[in-house]
């Protein structure tokens, strides 16, 4: 399944929600990489087990279920989290790019690929629906912890 989504960051027409520079925003996106269980409902822990000059790997920790990933950094542009086959968990991909089409007008692509390239079936159909769903509100949710983030100034600086 390859599932692609856009959220928009900066809406000029809602005075309600203060605006993000693009390095607010890379900041934010680093920091779900860095420290994940502020974003990822479910997760226990997550221990990052080595880090290369454009990116880090990490273990994560939900209940009994272990996944290995690798993090890289396009800086300022993009994060792609590349999960392994590892014992029953596929091969998957997530990259979250920074758009900016205008000054100022920031969006964040989000694009999914678990790398079957199999036609789904009915019942893998109604499945995927439902994996699309949640992933458009965890991605939702990153948008918001970001924003709040920011709106707490914890975006301000470089990221240690």
């Amino acid at each position: 399944m390859k599932f692609t989504h856009l959220i928009e960051i900066n809406m000029p027409d809602n005075p309600l929600l203060a605006p993000l520079t693009r390095e607010q925003l890379w900041r934010g996106l680093v920091l779900r990489a860095e420290r994940p269980t502020l974003f990822l409902l479910g997760l226990d822990s997550c221990d990052i087990t080595a880090r290369v000059p454009d990116g880090l790997s990490r273990t994560l920790r939900f209940g009994p279920l272990v996944v290995h990933d690798h993090v890289r950094f396009s800086p300022l542009e993009n994060v792609h989290y590349h999960v392994p086959q590892q014992d029953a968990i596929p091969m998957s991909d997530l990259r979250m790019t920074i758009e900016e089409p205008q000054p100022g007008a920031l969006f964040v692509r989000f694009e999914y690929d678990d790398h079957n390239p199999a036609q789904e079936t009915e019942e893998e159909s109604f499945y995927n629906d439902f994996k699309r769903e949640a992933y458009k509100e965890a991605d939702i949710d990153t948008i918001r912890m970001i924003r709040q983030l920011a709106q707490e100034g914890q975006l301000d600086t470089r990221l240690q």
